[in-house]
């Protein structure tokens, strides 16, 4: 169940869907429907011819009137002259069939088209013929037609008595169909509807032709005539944007289907008159009465006649003011090309004495930039050899005093050191004394100490010189000192030349360590450099200079 409502969904919404379109998009869609109506003309025209053939290769009575039939149905709203042929022609076949229904049904197609076509005498005495004759399967379709037909006449009356006589009647025989259409039937809601409406009862009107209109096929003509109906709903509520949306969806609906005889484009013509869109008004009130007259559905082409003067006259007016407009517009723009012209020339000149002016200062500003550039050079040199000379008595005046310090440390120890042997030597411990001559501790102690004050003195100077020499590596090669370390053997060579120290030899006798070695470590690093191997040590010398 659920499937088949989803699937009835799907084919109901490109139908809904027009339904909820903006005004603005219904127009420019009824504007290119307008102008692609040779499209739809041809349409309407092939489904003519085909049934026109089908009828040529038909032999029979009953396959002939259902063909004249649908060629009625298919000029009806686009040729009443065609229209009423067919309609004789199958009243003809009707009346050889000599079957009750189809001969009323018959006569009820004529009376329309001859309503149509301002024939009421005939169609009134029609009407009244078939009043004699049993016909209970059509009372509704009856009603309707004779609805019709006062209701044109009323529209066509010449004095007012006359008018209220024929909508009286109008009304009347508009009540008798909705007693007489099958309920629920599209034929009995649209009945309904308009006795609502005649009733100012817009909202019941609306509850019934609403939900009903998405489920009406595009090629269906009563969705022209629900359209319709729903906007002058929303006229009695004074809802004019709906008013208007919905006399959009019922002019496309008649134009798709290439009808000639309609109410909605005309309507909406006025109202877009009323709005200020001459343009748009124009187009959809001569195309109505291009239709009508095509038609020949003389109450249309009257009822156009009304509004076509008012409209055309002040589309007429706005095209003359744009005219007018357009002159003011090309009067002022050819004053001012030749203002333009004249401020060109005094441009021109005045651009030749700039240019020499320009040539001159450009020569003066070549020489200068010239000079700028050897003064900044010079600036450059000079400030780099300031900075150099800065960090060198600074790193000097820091180890000075630190190598002064270590010194008076090391007198100091050496004489302790000294009393220590004497005393060994004086008590005649030999043995004690050459033991102590020959252990390494002491120097490694003292070499400890000597490489912990250096790293401390380093790091003082250059506190970020870890974090600083690691961004110059790859991350995945990042060095760091053990744990109570603060540098190590790699960071110390290079703490070394950052102090300036870049001999190898000089290295390795400050760590004790081979010449090959402190070139292996170097050329280690090299290789895990970040940036361009050969420029790594310059750029290990640039590291805490920023902050100086």
């Amino acid at each position: 169940m659920n499937k088949f409502l989803l699937f009835a969904a799907i084919l109901l919404l490109p139908y809904y869907s027009l339904a909820q379109k903006k005004p603005d998009d219904l127009l420019s869609e009824i504007d290119q429907t307008i102008e692609n109506n040779s499209f739809y003309t041809q349409k309407k025209e092939r489904e003519i011819s085909q049934l026109k053939s089908l009828l040529k290769n038909t032999h029979t009575p009953i396959s002939e009137y259902e063909v004249t039939q649908k060629l009625y149905n298919r000029y009806n709203s686009y040729q009443s002259d065609s229209a009423l042929v067919y309609a004789r022609k199958n009243l003809k076949i009707a009346e050889k069939l000599n079957e009750t229904e189809k001969l009323n049904q018959a006569k009820l197609n004529l009376i329309t088209i001859m309503g149509t076509l301002g024939m009421y005498k005939e169609g009134i005495d029609a009407l009244n013929s078939l009043k004699t004759v049993s016909i209970a399967n059509l009372k509704g379709s009856l009603f309707s037609v004779s609805r019709m037909i006062y209701g044109q006449m009323a529209d066509n009356a010449s004095s007012k008595q006359e008018k209220e006589k024929y909508q009286l009647l109008s009304k009347k025989y508009r009540d008798s169909c909705v007693n007489f259409y099958p309920v629920n039937s599209i034929s009995y809601i649209i009945a309904k509807a308009d006795w609502y409406l005649d009733n100012k009862k817009q909202d019941e009107a609306l509850d019934l032709l609403l939900p009903l209109f998405p489920k009406i096929h595009q090629d269906d003509p009563n969705r022209a005539i629900i359209a319709y109906v729903i906007s002058q709903a929303y006229k009695q509520k004074k809802n004019r944007d709906k008013e208007k949306k919905w006399l959009g969806i019922s002019a496309l609906s008649d134009l798709q289907l290439s009808k000639k005889e309609y109410i909605s484009l005309r309507s909406l013509a006025f109202l877009l008159y009323e709005d200020g869109d001459i343009d748009r008004a124009y187009t959809y009130i001569k195309r109505s009465m291009d239709d009508a007259v095509l038609c020949n559905a003389r109450l249309r082409t009257y009822e156009i006649s009304k509004m076509l003067p008012i409209i055309s006259e002040s589309y007429q007016q706005q095209n003359e003011t744009n005219r007018f407009q357009l002159i003011i517009f090309l009067i002022s723009a050819s004053f001012l090309v030749l203002i333009l012209l004249a401020l060109l020339l005094l441009f021109f000149k005045q651009m030749k004495k700039l240019a020499a002016a320009k040539k001159e200062l450009s020569l003066a500003n070549d020489k200068l930039s010239e000079l700028n550039s050897e003064l900044n050079t010079f600036n450059e040199k000079l400030n780099f050899s300031n900075n150099t000379l800065s960090e060198a008595n600074f790193l000097k005046e820091i180890y000075i005093g630190r190598y002064m310090d270590q010194s008076s440390d090391y007198l100091g120890k050496l004489d302790e050191y000294q009393r220590k042997l004497n005393v060994l030597a004086t008590t005649g411990k030999i043995n004690d004394l050459v033991n102590t001559v020959k252990s390494k501790e002491y120097i490694e102690n003292e070499l400890k100490e000597f490489y912990t004050n250096f790293d401390k003195t380093f790091l003082q100077l250059f506190p970020d010189f870890i974090n600083a020499f690691n961004a110059l590596l790859l991350p995945s090669e990042a060095i760091l000192p053990k744990e109570g370390e603060q540098l190590n053997t790699e960071l110390r060579i290079f703490a070394l030349i950052r102090l300036g120290i870049k001999d190898s030899a000089k290295i390795a006798v400050f760590l004790r360590y081979s010449i090959s070695t402190i070139y292996n470590y170097r050329s280690q690093l090299k290789n895990k450099s970040a940036g361009p191997r050969d420029e790594f040590e310059e750029r290990v010398m640039q590291i805490g200079k920023t902050e100086e």
